[in-house]
């Protein structure tokens, strides 16, 4: 029923940039986050000590089963929260569905969504819905934190090593089951890693003073290290050979599967990456997969790592060190094998 699946129907960078090129100036100093920093939330401050932060996230189904999809949707959308370090407090659905469709499907993907939300702590009070003859299904979700404590990714400083918390290779496991040509274990593997949420990982980050982060989605590990580097104004240096990779991911790369999403990313982050000749053209595809729910990239002065690490092992949290921020060159990124 959907051309793609998750955050690989996100519409291409390149499509985005000129689509926001003309948005209004935002000049109320309350208004903390917008548009201009491709940060994963807007956030208002309403008090010295409160910002309210909020986000909306909504997607075509990556799996068949209604309650998976709207479990994987409702986890997603609030991964745009932990990101920046808040708390959320509420969530609205959104929901597009066929008429003709079994009414039963959608009730499935609603309950299983609020279910998800609820076990993050965040009530669905409400939302909206239309007709629609593809299905969608996501949340708009509101967040609070205290406006000196969020994670930015605009925060990034060089020297400070970069950290991630889930494995790669989505959107390549669901686009090989969409083909008949899918395992799975790896199709398994994919949608336990689309259901574990952010959260844990956040307040690991929080409670170890980092304060440079952003989620791994639709624009692939690389798009989101090129928008942490152009925000914090230094470059990147990205290990290929350290970048966890989902079970069966890196063979279903080297036999050809690939995405739409994948090669949108690859056409704009082509003038910003510099691929040494040793790296694999499979693991080089999959840094440009795009990812549904995948995990967080943090970047952490040295000092703070073996705190983190700490913070993770308490919360039982995988995290993999997978390069680092450089000087230079500002807004681009080195892939060394």
């Amino acid at each position: 029923m959907a051309r793609g699946g998750g955050c690989g129907c996100k519409l291409g960078r390149a499509a985005l940039v000129e689509a926001l090129a003309g948005m209004p100036l935002v000049t109320d100093p309350d208004a903390l986050v917008g548009f201009d920093g491709a940060d994963d939330a807007g956030v208002y401050r309403v008090r010295d000590d409160l910002a309210i932060v909020a986000s909306v996230d909504f997607f075509t189904p990556i799996v068949d089963d209604p309650g998976l999809f709207g479990a994987i949707a409702a986890t997603n959308a609030l991964s745009d929260l932990h990101a920046m370090g808040a708390s959320p407090l509420f969530g609205l659905a959104i929901a597009a569905f066929p008429d003709d469709a079994d009414p039963d499907a959608l009730a499935r993907i609603m309950r299983a969504g609020a279910a998800a939300a609820m076990d993050d702590r965040c009530p669905v009070l409400g939302g909206h819905s239309i007709s629609d003859p593809e299905p969608k299904y996501g949340l708009a979700v509101v967040g609070m934190a205290h406006p000196d404590r969020l994670l930015r990714n605009a925060a990034g400083q060089p020297g400070d090593l970069l950290v991630l918390t889930k494995p790669i290779g989505v959107g390549v496991i669901v686009t090989a089951a969409k083909l008949g040509r899918g395992d799975p274990a790896a199709m398994d593997a994919a949608v336990a890693s689309m259901l574990r949420s952010n959260r844990a990982g956040a307040e690991a980050a929080l409670a170890a003073g980092v304060r440079c982060a952003t989620d791994i989605t639709g624009f692939g590990l690389v798009g989101h290290l090129t928008e942490m580097a152009a925000a914090s104004n230094v470059g990147a240096e990205l290990s290929s050979a350290s970048v966890p990779l989902l079970p069966g991911a890196r063979c279903l790369a080297a036999d050809g599967v690939t995405t739409g999403g994948a090669q949108r990313n690859r056409a704009f982050a082509e003038p910003l990456i510099r691929v040494d000749g040793d790296v694999p053209r499979d693991v080089e595809d999959l840094l440009h997969d795009p990812q549904t729910s995948g995990g967080l990239l943090l970047a952490v002065a040295p000092d703070q790592i073996d705190g983190l690490r700490h913070e993770f092992t308490a919360r039982g949290v995988s995290s993999w060190h997978i390069g680092r921020l450089t000087a230079d060159p500002v807004g681009q990124i080195a892939v060394v094998a």
